[in-house]
């Protein structure tokens, strides 16, 4: 498996990985997680000119995982991160996040952040095993705050949340 910039062509397979990679809240009494669709083609792809998107491709080049990020207030925020299902519990998440610290630090971006579920066992503390921390709230920037309420307006805040961040 290799890492590779995503191709315009594979933006519907993304919105397959993430679906499919969105059952398992369904297991843990979260299905309207699960139902939330996935990004629109038009919102990836801008993530595919802004160079800010990647994915995990097979030895056949098809991709298992994807992860698209924003410029944020200086940092680089995970929008998105999915593996699918066929291809999780083998580091491939970890190695998107690490190939993402990889491009911030070349070009001089001093942080990761992202937003993600606390009791949700792979969000938050995957992510802490992946070198993230919690921010509390008092450290949030103005583009966090605008992510935080747009996540609130959507109904994530249903579910204990919080942003974090992976210094560089």
């Amino acid at each position: 498996m290799r890492i590779r910039a995503v191709r315009l062509d594979e933006l519907p397979l993304l919105q397959d990985i993430e679906r499919a990679a969105g059952q398992c809240f369904r297991d843990i009494g979260m299905p309207e997680i699960a139902d939330d669709e996935p990004l629109p083609l038009g919102e990836l792809a801008r993530y595919h000119h802004a160079g800010l998107a990647w994915v995990v491709a097979s030895d056949a080049d098809a991709p298992a995982a994807y992860l698209i990020a924003d410029r944020v207030d200086g940092n680089l925020h995970v929008e998105q991160v999915s593996v699918h299902p066929d291809s999780s519990r083998r580091g491939i998440g970890r190695l998107l996040l690490d190939h993402l610290a990889a491009h911030a630090t070349s070009t001089g971006v001093p942080a990761l952040t992202l937003t993600t579920f606390t009791q949700v066992p792979w969000n938050a503390p995957y992510y802490a095993r992946c070198g993230f921390q919690l921010m509390h709230d008092s450290s949030l920037t103005p583009g966090l705050w605008k992510i935080r309420e747009r996540e609130a307006a959507h109904g994530l805040d249903r579910w204990p949340r919080a942003c974090m961040r992976r210094a560089l």
